[in-house]
């Protein structure tokens, strides 16, 4: 089984662990599959054409909600979801400590999307921008329509 299959299989038992722990959450969990699985194959493709190892891009977006998984709330999950997610990786053996820690970091720094990053940080906010545009939902954080307007000028959408 390789790496992304591997953490998105986990991730579903994890999301699905989470039904009924938090009944006001932000976000339904039915949401939190769909963004995980289709920011992933974003980040794939992104970091393919940006050189990056795409196996690890796409591990990353798988959890760069873990936070808001986690805990129900916007508000401080990607904090939450660098603890959470350094946790959870460590605990399926699949990655080295360096990659856990740079996925860790994506994680915690994907919200600051005015913020220019390290390549794997960029390629997961690019892919979360762009995959919550393409379901249609509105830019409501400072820096994504910026962001998003950038990629799309890269790629004319």
């Amino acid at each position: 089984m390789n790496r992304l299959l591997a953490v998105q299989s986990a991730m579903l038992s994890l999301i699905e662990a989470q039904e009924d722990k938090i009944p006001d959450r932000e976000q339904p969990l039915s949401w939190e599959r769909i963004h995980m699985i289709s920011s992933a194959r974003l980040a794939w493709l992104m970091a393919e054409e940006r050189g990056e190892d795409p196996s690890l891009a796409a591990c990353a977006c798988s959890v760069h909600e873990l936070g808001r998984i986690v805990t129900g709330r916007q508000e401080g999950h990607a904090q939450a979801g660098k603890i959470a997610a350094a946790e959870f990786l460590t605990g399926l053996d699949l990655f080295t400590p360096s990659e856990i820690a740079a996925i860790a970091a994506a994680v915690e720094k994907h919200v600051e999307k005015s913020i220019c990053g390290t390549p794997l940080e960029e390629i997961v906010k690019d892919a979360d921008v762009v995959d919550a545009h393409l379901y249609g939902l509105p830019f409501t954080a400072p820096g994504q329509k910026e962001r998003f307007d950038r990629w799309n000028r890269r790629h004319a959408l």
